[in-house]
């Protein structure tokens, strides 16, 4: 296990400020749930506001008691709800009879896959990706949420084939408007936007938007057919026995893994918010397997997938929270109105949940940096916009592979470039290398006929180009010294390449030296028998060192050397090649 405790961060000393931190974060999530539960269930099956207060009672309380983030709220949320849109309509129409218990087993299967996530220790790398694509993918979201609320929001049933289908029904859409269930709409989106700051902190414009909705549609609309939740049944979930199908296992497999990583992602950065309120910091790893234990026991009881919502969590810390009891105790008050209140909820129009879903879907869009993502970087631009187009017109799993590809593949590029520029063949005294003034004298003295390769900063693939240029411009030389002092990782593509030059040298009858491989690049020579091809006296720690031998290699090959340095001695012995200077070599 990544945590030697196994529950969540729980103390009693913040009482007053966890209990007020989960009512308050409970009040908020129960207009949420409603929408996300209706909207993931669509027109496919009833029952939606049901499994969407299931999936915030308990992804909640799980991922509170079990997680690694005390003051995060877990709860189903935009993103998780797109996705889970998409799951339940592909799976319950191609199997009308068993899609939905389908479709609660691959919420099972998203759990199991983050508890392994957690178990692996992966937290730290989920969330490693570039905030172009993070954006792009958020963004992307956020449009397609508001893309799914354009029927309901109208007052008319989702056409099938989600974004594309909304997209090409739009005219036929805009020319059915159902007016009644289109002002209780923009009742509700005129409420979320203008709702006063001041009375934020008595009731949540959510929930005062649920309310105002339903009272206009009873008074105003009574005798019109608007469409509502209905009532919710009280008690204990049913549990869901999971269900596979042999034809439609490879989807629900990959629909899990989708759900997966973007709980994953979405919790994991709710935890980063968190931590920057309470400046505390969360364990990733257990975090994941809090949110996994919280999507298996949804799945198992007939909620949809959730995550870390950072409305919820932000509101949970801004009213006192410090502990995971706040979680716990919104998933109880949640959990009493499962119980014993799911007659408040019969009356609530849909067209109020649409309006509420619409603004969530509008907020989660990146507005900030869509701005001004064209100032900072064109090639970012590029990367968040095409990001946004794969996630809304194509997939999201898709959307973020391409775009942490791409992305990688240029940050990749950028760096090989700066650090090509640290891979130097020096014949003479250079600038730009700090050599000592014995160094500078003796480079001098071999006219080109000793070449320091000098290598600094990580030796990455993308180096191992540079490396091969720089060697192959060698033209004429006598000794070949590569200088390691200054490189703290080697990666196999430039050990490779490295390899390649040593050994071209050696065939050319050039006396090689390896100069300051210690630690992990000496180990890593080593592995590939770089260190065999050369004698033991060629390997040292001294630059200088490597340089006096390197002189000595010239001037007894070069007898145009000896002439033009008379006053050069030859101490260099064939028969003493091999022994070292203890205080020098290995």
């Amino acid at each position: 296990m990544p945590a030697t405790n196994v529950f969540n961060h729980i103390h009693f000393r913040n009482l007053r400020g966890d209990l007020f931190g989960g009512l308050t974060a409970a009040i908020i999530a129960l207009p949420m749930a409603l929408a996300f539960g209706t909207l993931a269930f669509g027109d496919y099956a009833e029952g939606g506001a049901a499994a969407g207060l299931y999936g915030a009672v308990l992804v909640g309380l799980f991922a509170a008691l079990f997680g690694g983030t005390p003051t995060l709220i877990s709860e189903p949320t935009g993103p998780m709800t797109v996705v889970m849109t998409a799951v339940i309509a592909n799976l319950v129409t191609t199997n009308p009879e068993n899609g939905m218990a389908m479709a609660f087993t691959v919420v099972m299967m998203a759990g199991v896959l983050q508890i392994l996530f957690g178990v692996l220790r992966l937290g730290k790398y989920i969330t490693l990706m570039p905030y172009t694509v993070i954006s792009g993918f958020m963004s992307g979201i956020g449009i397609i949420l508001v893309i799914l609320q354009v029927a309901p929001f109208l007052g008319q049933s989702s056409p099938k084939g989600g974004v594309m289908g909304t997209v090409t029904n739009l005219p036929d859409l805009m020319a059915n408007i159902n007016s009644a269930k289109t002002i209780l709409a923009l009742i509700t989106v005129a409420i979320l936007v203008f709702y006063p700051r001041i009375f934020k902190r008595y009731i949540p414009p959510q929930l005062a938007a649920l309310i105002v909705g339903t009272v206009v549609s009873l008074i105003f609309f009574g005798d019109v057919d608007i469409r509502r939740i209905g009532e919710i049944p009280t008690g204990l979930p049913q549990m869901q026995v999971p269900t596979f199908s042999a034809e439609q296992f490879r989807l629900m497999a990959f629909n899990a893994v989708m759900l997966a990583m973007l709980g994953c992602i979405d919790a994991l950065l709710t935890s980063v918010v968190a931590d920057s309120l309470t400046r505390t910091q969360h364990d990733s790893d257990k975090e994941l397997i809090g949110q996994g234990l919280g999507n298996l026991a949804s799945g198992l009881f007939g909620g949809i997938a959730g995550a870390g919502a950072t409305m919820g969590t932000v509101v949970n810390i801004q009213t006192g929270a410090r502990t995971a009891l706040s979680g716990l105790t919104r998933a109880g008050v949640l959990l009493v109105v499962v119980l014993g209140a799911g007659s408040l909820t019969a009356t609530i129009p849909m067209a109020v949940l649409a309006g509420i879903a619409l603004i969530v879907g509008v907020n989660i869009i990146d507005w900030d940096f869509l701005k001004r993502a064209h100032k900072v970087s064109i090639k970012a631009a590029l990367i968040m916009y095409s990001v946004i187009a794969l996630t809304v017109f194509v997939d999201l799993v898709v959307a973020v592979g391409v775009g942490v590809f791409v992305a990688n593949i240029l940050t990749i590029e950028r760096m090989s470039k700066l650090q090509s520029k640290d891979v130097r063949a020096i014949s003479d005294a250079d600038d730009a290398v700090q050599l000592e003034p014995e160094e500078k004298q003796i480079l001098d003295r071999a006219h080109g006929r000793i070449i320091l390769f000098y290598l600094s900063g990580p030796m990455i693939f993308g180096v191992a180009k540079a490396i091969s240029r720089e060697h192959d411009a060698v033209e004429d030389c006598d000794a070949l010294i590569f200088d390691l002092s200054d490189v703290p990782l080697l990666g196999v593509t430039s050990s490779l390449a490295l390899e390649n030059a040593i050994k071209e040298a050696i065939e050319k009858g050039r006396q090689v030296f390896i100069v300051g491989a210690t630690g992990s690049i000496k180990r890593r020579l080593q592995k590939f028998g770089i260190f065999d091809l050369l004698p033991t006296s060629h390997l040292t720690i001294d630059r200088t060192q490597a340089l006096r031998q390197a002189l000595e290699v010239v001037a007894l090959s070069n007898e145009s050397f000896q002439l033009n340095n008379p006053n050069q001695p030859s101490s260099y012995d064939p028969a003493l090649e091999g022994t070292g200077n203890p205080g020098t070599e290995w």
